[in-house]
C-alpha cells in the first residue's frame, strides 16, 4: 500500500528539517500523534511505501516501511520513555530538553505510531490531488500512488 506523508516544515522545533533529516538519512522514524485512531494506525505494515512532502509543496521522497510501533493510553512517562528511546531518530536536529519540552505537549494525545523507514528516494517532484481526502489531513492511505499522482 502506497501511503503520503505531510510534513510542517517545522514541526518540533524552529530549525527542524523533517524533510531534509530523511533524505539524508539521518530522521529515519516518522511520527505521528494522535487523540484519536486515525489514519495510518492499523492501516500501514512493512514493505509498504511512503512518500513524503511538505505542506505547500509537492512530493519529492520517498521510502520503504520497515517496522511500525503503535502505543496507546498514552500517559506522560509513556511519552518521556519514546522520546529517549526514539527521539534522536524522529527529529535528530532537536536537543533532547527540546524534544522532552516538546513532548510533554504530546501527553494530550493517546495514540501514537511510529513509522521506521529505509531506502529512501529523492524523486522528480510531483503534486498530488487530496480530493476526498479531507483539506487539512496530514496522512493519506491512497492504495496506490497513481490514483492520486497528479499528470504534468
Amino acid at each position: 500500500m502506497d501511503h503520503v506523508a505531510i510534513l510542517r516544515k517545522s514541526r518540533v522545533s524552529k530549525g527542524d528539517n523533517l524533510l531534509g533529516d530523511i533524505l539524508e538519512g539521518t530522521k529515519t522514524i516518522e511520527s505521528r500523534w494522535y487523540v484519536n485512531k486515525v489514519s495510518p494506525w492499523d492501516n500501514i505494515k512493512r514493505g509498504d511505501t511512503v512518500y513524503f512532502k511538505e505542506s505547500g509543496c509537492p512530493v519529492t521522497a520517498k521510502a520503504e516501511v520497515s517496522r511500525v510501533l503503535q502505543y496507546d493510553k498514552l500517559d506522560e512517562p509513556t511519552v518521556q520513555a519514546i522520546i529517549n528511546k526514539y527521539g534522536r531518530y524522529i527529529a535528530p536536529r532537536t536537543p533532547l530538553a527540546d524534544l522532552h519540552l516538546w513532548g510533554r505537549q504530546q501527553t494530550k494525545k493517546r495514540y501514537c505510531i511510529l513509522i521506521v523507514i529505509k531506502d529512501v528516494v529523492r524523486l522528480k517532484p510531483f503534486d498530488i490531488d487530496k480530493t476526498g481526502y479531507g483539506v487539512s489531513s496530514a496522512w493519506l492511505a491512497v492504495g496506490d500512488i497513481a490514483k492520486v499522482k497528479v499528470r504534468v
